[in-house]
């Protein structure tokens, strides 16, 4: 049976049936200070891809190349027991350069099939792109069976492009809602900068073997001038464009760069991807009225919010739910009755960042996460019948204090001196932050023993196995009601690298320090680079952390590094001494 979409290009096209089983999935159109800056704080403690397509001068085709039209490969994602997200870039003439607001309407065909050569094709239909949504194609697809593995594959219908064909891709919906699974496996990436490195964490993420997806935490790119904030010696390869990303047509340029990384695109092609945003797919630090890395010579920040946004849901698989008021991409995915994945977005909504000495930092007033998006995180919690919830957090929900007070025996001492009632944090642009909403999320799984709350982590470009304790002062004593496993950057610039020295020259000092200090944490590494891969079964969870040997060298090999399980009903990790196979 064919599905043909209802919506217009570059949006995703509405899809009929019954989404109740899997809260805030609707699908709606997608056509779309203060603080310290994150290098100094951590210090502290290609050519546009369609300029450089090839074109043969003085000479037409009938039947143009694939490298030339669908020059930005083909990607999936946001599964659903029936349906996914499928997408992709034409460029139908070479002057329709991303960003360049230019090119002729094309019609495209997509199609959906069981096998590589498409003899079983289960799903098509035809959409229109135009220079409005930058010429990306993004479809809805429904109608598909749970848990199975699918080629897809576009095709230019008309114009000076017909006949193209894309690369053929490669996905895979989630289980059935009431499914008994086994397990699950999902590669587990943040932080993917270009100038700092090359994305080998992505190519070898593909040689693992029963991924579902690949969950991506946020800052899928950088938006800092060439040279902006580069690697430990320096640029490894440029952005483009060559400026700071602050308007749309900056957004789609440095978008389709990224996509454009052999390693990146091959992943997308191969798997579906799971995103969120942290701040740098906008700008550093940013909050719901600015950013660090905004100012006024820049313009509005709403105008620059919304440029990033258009392009964020133009150029990436996602699906933003929608409600009354809006579109947003916070969402939760599930897979059988294993688990729900719930997606955070700590940027949009939050209040702005103060200092880590501040005592705003336990204003209840603030917020990281905005009431709408905590209401929806946890209900979700508390009401969910899956085995395990597991959150995607795109920044640290762990205290990491110098040092943790237990609030009520040092509450005068604080008092004296102005200081945060549970210890000066270690980085006020994490949850740290926003200790009151930090509070509402841990005393809502608490009073409702939610078991097997783990949270998923990115931003912090340096791994961690955590308890999240109740009170960190208190810790054991006070109980844990989750746990965390905080993955590194794909090649975003670490401690070592900003200062320039010796690859565990901190990383040797500082963990031994964080550790001694905060008991609820059990392991972290401040050095390398690299992904994970986390595997939940009925009985535990575990992540697997891989590092990279160099992100300077495109064929770097990986290693693995440590593993770190919690087990069903335990909210304690552990390490253990071997991957998942």
């Amino acid at each position: 049976m064919c599905q043909q979409p209802t919506g217009r290009l570059g949006a995703v096209a509405s899809k009929s049936g019954d989404r109740s089983t899997v809260p805030a999935q609707s699908p709606r159109p997608t056509d779309s200070p203060t603080g310290t800056p994150r290098r100094t704080f951590l210090a502290a403690g290609v050519a546009v891809a369609g300029a450089a397509l090839p074109v043969a001068a003085g000479r037409a085709s009938a039947a143009p190349s694939r490298s030339r039209v669908f020059a930005h490969g083909v990607a999936s994602g946001d599964p659903l027991p029936d349906g996914v997200i499928l997408w992709t870039r034409v460029t139908p003439t070479p002057a329709a350069r991303p960003g360049s607001g230019v090119g002729p309407a094309t019609e495209v065909v997509w199609e959906v099939a069981r096998d590589e050569s498409f003899a079983r094709v289960v799903a098509s239909g035809t959409v229109r792109t135009t220079a409005a949504a930058d010429h990306t194609v993004k479809v809805d697809v429904d109608g598909l069976s749970p848990n199975t593995r699918y080629a897809y594959r576009f095709r230019i219908a008309a114009g000076p492009a017909q006949g193209a064909v894309s690369a053929t891709g490669h996905t895979r919906t989630a289980p059935a809602v009431g499914a008994d699974m086994s397990r699950v496996r999902f590669g587990v990436v943040s932080c993917s900068n270009w100038e700092a490195g090359y994305f080998s964490a992505y190519r070898h993420l593909r040689s693992h073997r029963d991924l579902s997806a690949i969950v991506h935490l946020g800052d899928y790119f950088y938006e800092y001038e060439t040279g902006g904030y580069t690697g430990k010696s320096g640029t490894v390869r440029r952005t483009e464009p060559a400026n700071e990303t602050v308007t749309l047509r900056d957004y789609r340029i440095r978008h389709a760069q990224y996509k454009t990384d052999p390693d990146l695109a091959e992943l997308h092609r191969v798997l579906p991807w799971i995103c969120t945003w942290d701040d740098h797919e906008s700008a550093n630090d940013s909050w719901k009225g600015g950013a660090e890395n905004h100012g006024l010579r820049e313009g509005p920040w709403a105008a620059r919010k919304a440029a990033s946004e258009k392009a964020y849901f133009e150029w990436m698989p996602v699906r933003p739910a929608a409600t009354g008021t809006g579109r947003h991409l916070y969402r939760r995915l599930r897979y059988g009755r294993l688990l729900e994945l719930s997606m955070l977005d700590l940027r949009t909504y939050r209040d702005e960042q103060v200092s880590a000495t501040s005592t705003r930092i336990d204003d209840p007033q603030r917020s990281i996460t905005g009431a709408a998006q905590m209401n929806w995180l946890t209900g979700g919690l508390t009401s969910s019948t899956t085995r395990w919830q597991i959150v995607g957090n795109p920044v640290m929900i762990s205290p990491v204090l110098i040092p943790p007070l237990d609030e009520r025996n040092a509450a005068a001492l604080t008092e004296m001196l102005g200081l945060p009632k549970g210890g000066v944090p270690y980085n006020a642009d994490q949850w740290d932050g926003y200790t009151a909403d930090r509070r509402r999320l841990l005393d809502a799984i608490r009073a409702d023993a939610v078991d097997n709350v783990v949270f998923i982590t990115g931003d912090i470009h340096s791994s961690w196995a955590c308890d999240v304790p109740v009170d960190a002062g208190r810790y054991p004593g006070g109980g844990t009601v989750a746990t965390e496993l905080v993955v590194p950057s794909v090649t975003s610039s670490n401690v070592d690298d900003i200062i320039g020295v010796p690859e565990h020259t901190v990383g040797n000092a500082v963990p031994t320090a964080i550790m001694a200090a905060n008991h609820h944490v059990r392991w972290n590494d401040f050095d390398a680079h690299g992904y994970a891969v986390l595997t939940v079964t009925p009985a535990a969870a575990q992540m697997d952390w891989y590092f990279v040997n160099d992100k300077a060298d495109p064929r770097t090999g990986r290693y693995h590094a440590r593993s770190f399980r919690v087990a069903s009903g335990t909210q304690r990790v552990q390490p253990v001494g071997r991957p998942v196979d």
